[in-house]
């Protein structure tokens, strides 16, 4: 899922990756980022964002290894506080791979 905002046109926002956990660890989660940003390239965008929580191993190798396949940088910078959510969470750090340019290998 998704969210391509107003504001920023050349990004999507990619709020969630689910794979069913019968089907985990067979390579879907990154078939499905790079068909989706296979289209969203010839629309314009230029940049994946994604928040994490650190201890989400799962998700940091999975955007890690978006960015490698894509030859695309990953940036990675402190986005919400566990504090500043009404209930306890983890922080949220933001991830920005890009620029976007051609299709992964």
């Amino acid at each position: 899922m998704g969210y391509r905002r107003p504001a920023t046109p050349d990004s999507l926002l990619v709020w969630q990756v689910a794979v069913d956990d019968s089907q985990r660890g067979r390579g879907l989660a990154g078939k499905m980022l790079d068909a989706l940003f296979e289209r969203a390239t010839s629309t314009g965008v230029r940049y994946l964002d994604t928040t994490i929580t650190p201890d989400n191993d799962a998700s940091i190798r999975l955007f890690t290894s978006f960015a490698k396949r894509w030859d695309a940088t990953l940036e990675r910078s402190e986005f919400l506080a566990a504090a500043e959510f009404p209930e306890p969470h983890e922080p949220e750090d933001l991830f920005r791979v890009g620029p976007l340019n051609a299709s992964a290998d």
